[in-house]
């Protein structure tokens, strides 16, 4: 299976491809006691990327639905309180 690039899965500015770089060069370092290569890392990144990242954007897209909803039902019931009582 050929791999989508970090680029083509999603978009990170420089800054934060190298903070992802130091912060999985730090966990193999720390929990493994390994140190790890430039394309190592990358490899991990980009695997991360390419199947976690989508759950997480699902997810999150799925929460927004469901606080919007939310208020779109809190704005409904707004509307009817500003109904006036007919006599």
């Amino acid at each position: 299976m050929i791999r989508k690039s970090l680029n083509e899965i999603i978009k990170l500015s420089d800054e934060q491809k190298k903070q992802l770089a130091q912060e999985v060069r730090a966990f193999y370092l720390d929990v493994r006691g390994e140190e790890i290569g430039i394309i190592e890392e990358q490899q991990i990144i980009d695997l991360f990327c390419e199947y976690m990242a989508p759950i997480v954007y699902n997810r999150a897209l799925d929460d927004a639905q469901r606080f919007f909803k939310m208020q779109m039902d809190n704005l409904e019931a707004d509307f009817y309180l500003l109904y006036k009582n007919m006599r």
